[in-house]
């Protein structure tokens, strides 16, 4: 099979659509012929050599990807070869085929296309781990996003939309917060002109739940812009690795910071969050209140132009990469 291969760490020029060995079902596990994966920022650290796969995953990237069954291992039970499916990945996602464990595999929802499920996966067990299973997020929350207009924002809006919470948006122009706007924004803010601190305590009171992709940068002013009780949720560290934390504003506010990550869970773990994805999630997306927001679609073998499209920050939604043109 072809898959894209980084020849060296470095900017987007080194990855390289070249032949490689076909995967192959071990126990537990499936092939899936590759319909599309999505470009997810981990990718990008991995390829300038700052995010190594976790041991035992492909060294492939892509974290997600759409396709049909194509190989059963043993004591794989509940999936035939042919059938429709997205799945969430440790690695291996950019290439024509991928071996995945069962565990990780959801069903294509119903009303969505098989290439824009590819952008599901990530976005949606990551949201769904972190801000429902883990924060709580409940009707009546509010929940600020940062990064409202990139993958894990829109589907957030839509998901904190669809449990009855308000929510509230950074992004960087008006044309992108008029779009978080039309997903369902309740408060959009534009984290270059406005403090996203006062304007959620003038709008909102604070925020139940934060869903931070900043990390250093934001760890204080976030603390500020918590309600009581409140909780932070750091899957991201754009904003560098080292912060100061005030331990009496945290204190005074009962507020707790987690720091969450999904690719190198247990395997149990990523298969019970998916388990409750499709459980409690599919269902959301299947009657539409929930979508897949594609933003751009490439083909695979030029990954090198939508990694720049993801560093541009241009792109409102998912950048889908489609195995076959």
């Amino acid at each position: 099979m072809y898959a894209i291969t980084i020849r060296e760490p470095g900017d987007p020029d080194v990855l390289e659509w070249t032949e490689v060995p076909d995967p192959v079902a071990g126990e537990g596990e499936v092939v899936i012929e590759v319909a599309a994966s999505a470009v997810n920022r981990a990718d990008l650290l991995q390829r300038q050599g700052n995010y190594p796969p976790p041991p035992g995953a492909s060294e492939i990237l892509g974290l997600e990807c759409s396709g049909t069954i194509a190989e059963i291992g043993e004591g794989v039970e509940g999936w035939r070869i042919g059938d429709e499916v997205c799945a969430l990945l440790a690695g291996g996602g950019y290439g024509e085929k991928v071996a995945v464990p069962a565990g990780q595999l959801l069903p294509l929802p119903a009303e969505v296309e098989l290439l824009a499920a590819a952008g599901l996966p990530e976005v949606a067990c990551t949201v769904w781990a972190n801000v429902v299973m883990h924060a709580g997020l409940s009707e009546g929350d509010v929940l600020l996003v940062h990064g409202g207009a990139g993958g894990i924002g829109t589907h957030a809006i839509q998901v904190a939309k669809a449990l009855g919470a308000t929510v509230a948006v950074t992004a960087g122009s008006e044309e992108r917060l008029e779009s978080c706007r039309q997903l369902g924004a309740d408060l959009a803010i534009n984290y270059k002109e406005q403090d996203f601190v006062e304007v959620l305590r003038a709008g909102t009171g604070g925020a139940n739940v934060i869903l931070d992709n900043m990390g250093a940068k934001y760890l204080g002013r976030n603390i500020d812009a918590l309600a009581m009780d409140g909780r932070l949720v750091i899957i991201g560290m754009q904003g560098g690795v080292k912060g100061e934390l005030n331990i009496g504003k945290l204190m005074g506010k009962r507020a707790s910071v987690f720091g969450a990550g999904l690719r190198s869970r247990p395997l149990a773990q990523k298969a019970a969050i998916v388990a409750d994805v499709r459980e409690r999630l599919w269902p959301l997306v299947e009657q539409g209140s929930v979508k897949p927001i594609v933003g751009q679609v490439v083909p695979m073998a030029e990954a090198a132009s939508a990694h720049r499209a993801l560093e541009d920050g241009t792109v409102f939604g998912k950048v889908l990469l489609a195995a076959k043109s």
